[in-house]
């Protein structure tokens, strides 16, 4: 006779039935499912939309959490039907089926940490390098890898939106749009000063330098919401784009860039052939920023997102990736830190992700921005 203990990293045992809000996503859904009834439920197709998008995740969380619910339970009965020696093929299967199980509940977990009225929502991620020359924008360029690398991780889609390479190496700046659930929820950890220590392949005495970059996270919102955008209140200038592109982007001013006066945003974006296309992207990016900025002002909290973003300078980092003279990732908000360095640059930064997301500190700042 054996026993497996149902223990998970995070907590002292698995209790899907108590640790996640069951019913209060089954009210919302609810909720939500009674307003599409409404006879004027139609008339705004995006608004509806939208809401049909939130009712379809509210649903999948349901159904993963009863179906995970079911499939512990099925487990912890064979187990006590068991009477099998350690060492014999179906113990072997039993424990085998568990521990499958035990990574679907820790995911389940690390996704149930998005409750944010925001999370569900696509996200724009923005990279600027600091002041450093060559030397930040190859560090941005690494970046803007690594992001890319973790949405191909999740099956995320990437939009490039802008990107301006830099004379000899990396980017001036770059813009994209990560598509997939809860993009916005996991890549909001992300917002910060990110710092590099290295030997720098730019330096022909091999001296170790320090970069810095800023990588900011908005989410994408739908034409329903209210975001007021005057004519008045904007500036709409166009240029030919830069890089890699063909003869189009050097002979064609398709490039879009959008200044909102009142609020000092600017906005670019040169990745389409097509002036109209760029400029609708630049809008979808502006308004997502103005939409960020509404709530923070709603909230009052405008002081804390202002002290949030730092200059890109030393001691404002949120993370500090060291290469030499030893490998190391840290984050600075929750400690956590690994030596696999070469991972996370692949796009292994889940762990960093879901330590920020269970602190209930930086909760709570992040449903204030």
């Amino acid at each position: 006779m054996f026993a497996i203990s149902f223990r998970s990293s995070k907590r002292n045992s698995i209790n899907l039935r108590g640790i996640f809000d069951l019913a209060g996503r089954i009210e919302k859904t609810a909720l939500l499912e009674k307003k599409t009834t409404e006879p004027n439920f139609w008339d705004d197709n995006q608004a509806a939309q939208a809401i049909l998008k939130e009712i379809s995740v509210h649903k999948k969380w349901v159904d993963s959490h009863q179906r995970l619910v079911s499939d512990l339970k099925a487990v912890e009965e064979l187990l006590e039907m068991a009477d099998l020696d350690e060492s014999s093929d179906d113990a072997t299967e039993i424990v085998s089926t568990f521990e499958g199980l035990l990574a679907e509940v820790e995911k389940f977990e690390f996704s149930s940490l998005l409750s944010g009225p925001d999370d569900y929502r696509d996200a724009i991620v923005t990279i600027h390098p600091g002041a450093g020359g060559t030397e930040s924008q190859d560090w941005a360029d690494m970046l803007f890898r690594m992001y890319n690398r973790w949405s191909e991780r999740r099956d995320f889609s990437v939009e490039l939106m802008d990107y301006q390479p830099g004379e000899e190496a990396g980017l001036k700046s770059a813009v994209m749009k990560v598509k997939g659930e809860f993009a916005y929820g996991f890549l909001k950890a992300e917002s910060g000063v990110h710092r590099l220590v290295r030997i720098s392949p730019f330096d022909a005495n091999s001296r170790r330098h320090t970069s810095f970059v800023s990588v900011h996270i908005y989410p994408v919102v739908e034409d329903s919401i209210e975001i007021e955008i005057k004519d008045d209140d904007i500036r709409i200038d166009t240029f030919r784009a830069s890089g890699a592109g063909g003869q189009h982007v050097n002979k064609t001013s398709s490039a879009v860039r959008i200044t909102h006066i009142p609020s000092g945003i600017v906005v670019s974006c040169q990745s389409e052939r097509s002036q109209h296309k760029n400029k609708d992207a630049a809008f979808t990016v502006l308004k997502a920023r103005l939409y960020q900025l509404k709530k923070e002002e709603e909230a009052k909290k405008m002081h804390k997102f202002e002290k949030s973003k730092k200059k890109i300078e030393w001691g404002s980092q949120i993370r500090s990736y060291v290469f030499h003279p030893y490998n190391m990732v840290k984050d600075h908000r929750t400690s956590v830190e690994t030596s696999n360095v070469q991972a996370v640059m692949d796009g292994d930064i889940d762990q960093f992700i879901e330590a920020y997301l269970s602190d209930p500190d930086f909760k709570e700042q992040s449903v204030e921005s």
